[in-house]
Order: structure tokens, then sequence, then C-alpha cells
């Protein structure tokens, strides 16, 4: 029997993959959350084969949930569940080293097959997520989005990056979001860590 942890925010997402996954006869899913800061500390008291976890949750994202995962309970296996899968998500999962990344509108006998795979110590990795990934050329932030970035990263603030750089302030904050769309973030400083560890800044 599969041992499964399901970590997703939207309590209806969670109670129907939960639900879904229960009518397959080898896996049990033995604990839900609906935070990617209590996942290991369910883990821990669970100790599920494979954790599903979404990639975008309050508290820590999914790839941080599933690096500190590996950490603390190795024998767990991740599978991401995401929306949509830049090519920076991607390679911060890798750096994480999860097993699987299925897009969230997968169909429940591709959750449950994938699930079964990771577990027998395999990888999987959605079709169109790998079409983005082999698609990449790299950064996909244009040289100003990086430049506002780099001067954010370096502390200043959206006014003095807007003076230093001869912007409006509007221009800057528009930067800024267009950046955090680009790489998959939570908010600038997101970014900006993905950003930096990818070597695009």
């Amino acid at each position: 029997m599969i041992r499964v942890l399901l970590a997703e925010d939207v309590r209806v997402l969670r109670e129907a993959l939960a639900e879904l996954l229960g009518h397959e006869d080898d896996i049990e899913v033995v604990a839900a959350v609906d935070r990617g800061d209590v996942v290991v500390p369910a883990a821990l008291r669970h100790q599920p084969d494979v954790a599903v976890i979404d990639i975008d949750m309050p508290g820590i994202d999914g790839i941080e949930a599933a690096t500190r995962l590996r950490r603390e309970l190795p024998t767990c296996r991740t599978l991401v569940l995401t929306g949509v899968g830049g090519p920076a998500t991607l390679q911060r999962g890798v750096q994480a080293e999860v097993a699987g990344f299925m897009l969230k509108d997968s169909g429940p006998r591709e959750v449950a097959d994938a699930i079964r795979t990771v577990a027998a110590g395999g990888r999987v990795l959605d079709p169109q997520l790998a079409y983005v990934a082999l698609g990449s050329t790299g950064s996909p932030l244009t040289e100003r989005e990086t430049e506002v970035l780099r001067l954010t990263a370096s502390g200043a603030t959206p006014r003095e990056v807007a003076a230093s750089l001869f912007l409006t302030y509007g221009t800057v904050r528009n930067y800024l979001a267009s950046a955090v769309t680009k790489l998959d973030a939570r908010n600038r400083v997101d970014a900006i860590r993905i950003a930096a560890e990818a070597g695009w800044l």
C-alpha cells in the first residue's frame, strides 16, 4: 500500500483528490494539509511514501516544502502539482530533487499512475511541462526587468530604482509585476530568489 500525503490549499480540490485516490486499491491517503509550512510536521507524523504537493500554497511554496521534506524525511518522495510550469519552476524542482511534476488539470488516473511511478523510484514529468522546459532558452526576463529586479535585490525601493533608471514609479512597479508573473513567483522577493538561483541576476 502506497501511503500518500496531500498538500493543497483549495479545500474542494484537496477533498476531491483524496476521494478519487481513495478508490485506488494500492493507494491510501494518510494525511491532507492546506499549508506548505505544515507539510514536514504532517509527514513526520504520518510517514507517507509519497507527498503530492501543490506548488502555490500559503506558508511556504511547494518547492520549498519539498526541499525541507527531502532533508527531514528522505524516504518520502515528492510529486508536485502545478497550474503553470515555467522553466524557472522546473529548475527549482530539479534542485530540490522533486521526483515528479504534473499539471493540476491532469486526470485522476494520471495522478494515480504518477504516484505509483514515484513510489517505485521513478520520475514523472508531464509532457506539456517537458515541452516548456525544452523550449527554454534561458532567462524569460527582458533586460530592463532584469535590471529592475537586480536593483531591487540590492535593497533599492521602487522609487529609488525609478530615479536611478530615469523611469516612472509606475513603470518600475509594472516591470516588477511582470517579472513576478514570468518567474511563477509569489511576490517580488520570491522572484529575486528564483532569478538569483537560476543565475539570471
